[in-house]
């Protein structure tokens, strides 16, 4: 079955709308796996926009599944990462103005700076993820870097309509095709929803999907344990046609 992570940024994004202490972003994380959440996803950003240290550091000692530690490969966030030791880092491209991340890294650019946050990362046995695009030379560069996991950037695809998102659609199974092939396990993330999870789920090779607006955006009106329980669900659905 998929892999389900749940990324927790927003229920800090709404702690911060007031600069006050709620909600909490570790009961979100422990209505989240209750829920039925397979790993809790946090990014720290360089601006602590909306996660903050104390936040990763009480994660660290309350997740007991899978943390992700979602970062840019700068000597301030690999420190913390050493120290607080994640179960895994996903590396992602970050600048100071956007809203969300806007796409994946270029990896093929930075090869050297990736290689050796990779390198530095691994050496301290955590795994490393690269967010990257739907893209045959990002791949093809995140292997020769040196990374354990890819997580494809299904944005494209959440964004599209009509012919448009079904060929979407194709590049992101073409990238796990390919990383499959490539020795790579892989993920893919950003921009799901309980509208088009489904069709990334079902894909032969994908080892988990990580999703956080749309369900804290549900969790709103149903609940975080129910929420998640209904990605869950979704997901579960999916996967199991495919294997079918």
């Amino acid at each position: 079955m998929v892999f389900l992570g749940v990324n927790v940024d927003h229920v800090a994004t709404l702690r911060q709308a007031r600069k006050g202490v709620e909600p909490d972003p570790l009961m979100g994380a422990s209505l989240a796996i209750l829920g039925g959440a397979d790993g809790i996803t946090a990014h720290l950003r360089e601006d602590r926009r909306h996660i903050n240290d104390r936040d990763l550091r009480m994660l660290r000692e309350l997740v007991a599944i899978e943390l992700n530690l979602e970062m840019a490969a700068t000597k301030e966030m690999l420190g913390i990462a050493l120290e607080v030791k994640p179960d895994m880092v996903t590396l992602v491209p970050e600048k100071r103005q956007e809203l969300t991340t806007e796409g994946g890294l270029d990896v093929a650019g930075e090869r050297r700076k990736t290689a050796d946050a990779i390198k530095r990362l691994k050496d301290a046995g955590i795994p490393v993820s690269l967010f990257i695009d739907p893209d045959e030379d990002a791949i093809e560069a995140s292997a020769q870097a040196g990374a354990d996991m890819v997580e494809i950037h299904t944005g494209y695809y959440a964004n599209a309509r009509g012919q448009q998102a079904q060929k979407e659609l194709k590049r992101v199974q073409a990238s796990i095709s390919l990383a499959k092939s490539a020795g790579i396990m892989v993920n893919a993330g950003h921009g799901l929803n309980y509208t088009n999870a489904a069709q990334v789920a079902k894909m032969p090779g994908l080892r988990g999907l990580y999703i956080g607006h749309s369900i804290i955006s549900r969790a709103v009106f149903v609940g975080m344990k129910e929420a998640v329980r209904e990605m869950r669900d979704l997901i579960a659905q999916a996967s199991a046609g495919a294997c079918a």
